[in-house]
């Protein structure tokens, strides 16, 4: 394989041998716990999954040495990139040569879709090599295809059969772990003796739970975030003339939005998930912006920074009933495909939705409108980062604040920048910790292939102690899943973890807020992620996590 051209950087992140939990520094023994249900709707899952359900957790301790026997493995970067994906297929290339030298791995190309159409590349250790402790899903590529359907399975065994392979890993979110969950069904019950391995993967952070403690790539992109805000607030409290709406990726949970806001202390931060238990309004999330743009232009401080969750326009409930119709109406809608113009599409979608939603959706701007009815995502939802929400509130607010000035309530001066940070974290260089905990996480994958598990999730607990002491283990996928409607049919799909209003990271920056609001400087400055120097600075996970945690 041709070598890639290298920063400075990587030529020294090339050499960082990422630390391990103490149960894999020799040899490992599996211990089987209590059976497990799954969070919600237990007789449909079960019914759904009689292969795979009910299966217990796993943990490993060091043990006997023992007789591996020869594997192989394909693994698939399934949906967005997170930072750290390189280094899971490295601890899971390191861990199968462990365990015996003969193992070979296999990458599927382009995501699930390799799976089907039979692409894929052996990884051998001059491939891996080159993407250790990189950014990125570049080694072998990712993709967004759903396996779902029997066709698929079939091709997908096909080819693990010509290769010789036992086992897959899929390294994804909460849905491409769903679909691993589907597929480890299908080969049990089929026979095929191919197992099925899950990763946790997902910068939004919603895929946790108390045997995943986070996914990965949160951390890393999360410091990247909070390194871009607190650059955004030093100049904000140089020039004093801006205020800044700063959306930040993550449609379904506000983790990111509130892991930023405890890193960098905004003057606001809207959590969705507080938005919508309010049952808050749109005119009352922009009420609430108004009073503090009014309270600190009373001290002359006319600028300041505001943190958006790319997902709040869904947590409205108003807004999220709107949404819900318009995602039943346009499923697999021929009639509405097939209108030319937007003002034909805008006059249809008003003649077929329920009074009130149609009020609310007649009150948006057109361009928030049309965005709203764009097409859909591969599971049917509005795709919700091609809505502006910023600009939608720098527009709100800015006519609120003139009535204000109007009525002689408001005499500063408002101006706004809108952003959005997304793909400037997704591949960054993975932090300490992200490059630690993923090679743990492959590496864990490889021993529960060699148990002859499937249907599991690799799971790496007590990541607040030092990764010696991490807690490496299995976690049946079936024990997270739940019922939900996707594309107008009930399907089953792992729960995703939204931000809890009576969890200790939310309690602690509701108690620190007003503070951050106010005239008073409380800005952080994160500055950039760190690799070399004292752990504290270095090693440290999310502040999310250390809070829930009890630090």
């Amino acid at each position: 394989m041709k070598s890639m051209t290298k920063s400075p950087l990587q030529i020294a992140r090339a050499s960082y041998k990422p630390k391990l939990p103490n149960a894999f520094k020799g040899n490992v023994v599996l211990l089987e716990g209590t059976s497990t249900e799954s969070v919600a709707d237990q007789t449909e899952i079960k019914e759904l999954f009689p292969n795979t359900y009910g299966m217990p957790l796993i943990t490993f301790e060091p043990g006997e040495k023992k007789l591996n026997p020869v594997v192989g493995v394909g693994v698939i970067l399934s949906g967005g990139q997170a930072p750290g994906g390189h280094n899971v297929i490295s601890g899971l290339f390191d861990g199968l040569k462990a365990l015996n030298t003969d193992n070979k791995l296999y990458g599927f190309l382009g995501g699930p879709i390799g799976l089907v159409d039979h692409q894929y590349i052996e990884l051998t250790k001059e491939v891996v090599d080159e993407y250790r402790n990189t950014g990125g899903f570049d080694i072998i590529g990712s993709g967004r295809t759903k396996l779902e359907d029997d066709e698929q399975y079939e091709k997908g065994a096909v080819i693990c059969k010509k290769l010789g392979i036992n086992a897959i890993v899929v390294i994804g979110g909460d849905d491409s772990n769903t679909n691993a969950c589907v597929l480890a069904e299908y080969y049990s019950q089929k026979n095929t003796g191919i197992q099925v391995i899950g990763c946790p993967k997902t910068i939004d952070g919603d895929l946790k739970n108390e045997m995943i403690e986070t996914s990965f790539g949160f951390d890393t992109a999360c410091k990247v975030y909070s390194e871009l805000i607190g650059n955004i607030q030093r100049d904000a409290n140089s020039a004093k003339k801006y205020w800044h709406f700063i959306r930040l990726m993550g449609r379904s949970a506000s983790h990111i939005t509130l892991e930023c806001a405890l890193q960098s202390q905004p003057n606001i931060c809207i959590v969705s998930e507080e938005v919508e238990a309010n049952n808050m309004t749109l005119s009352n999330v922009v009420e609430n912006i108004v009073k503090v743009v009014v309270h600190r232009a009373k001290h002359g401080l006319n600028f300041g920074t505001i943190l958006i969750p790319e997902g709040l326009i869904e947590f409205i409930p108003a807004m999220k009933n709107l949404i819900s119709e318009l995602n039943d109406l346009l499923a697999e809608n021929d009639d509405f495909n097939a209108l030319n113009s937007d003002e034909e599409k805008r006059e249809y979608v008003k003649g077929m939705l329920s009074p009130e939603s149609c009020e609310i959706y007649r009150s948006l701007p057109k361009g928030i409108a049309k965005q709203l009815t764009l097409d859909r995502d591969p599971h049917g939802n509005v795709q919700v980062s091609l809505i502006e929400t910023e600009k939608l509130l720098i527009e709100m607010v800015g006519k609120r604040l003139a009535q204000l000035k109007a009525e002689k309530k408001y005499n500063g001066k408002f101006s706004a920048i809108n952003h959005f940070f997304g793909y400037e974290g997704r591949c960054a260089i993975p932090s300490n910790f992200d490059a630690d905990y993923t090679y743990s996480l492959g590496y864990t994958a490889s021993v529960l292939i060699s148990e002859g598990k499937t249907g599991y999730m690799s799971s790496v607990r007590n990541l607040t102690a030092p990764a010696a002491e991490w807690i490496a283990g299995g976690v049946p996928i079936t024990m997270m899943m739940n019922m939900e409607k996707r594309h107008g049919k009930m399907k089953p799909v792992i729960q995703k973890a939204l931000v809890l209003l009576d969890g200790a990271p939310f309690k602690f920056f509701a108690s620190q807020r007003e503070n951050w609001a106010d005239e008073k400087s409380s800005y952080v400055y994160p500055g950039p992620v760190q690799y070399y120097g004292p752990s504290e600075v270095c090693d440290q996970p999310t502040r999310t996590l250390l809070l829930e945690k009890g630090y």
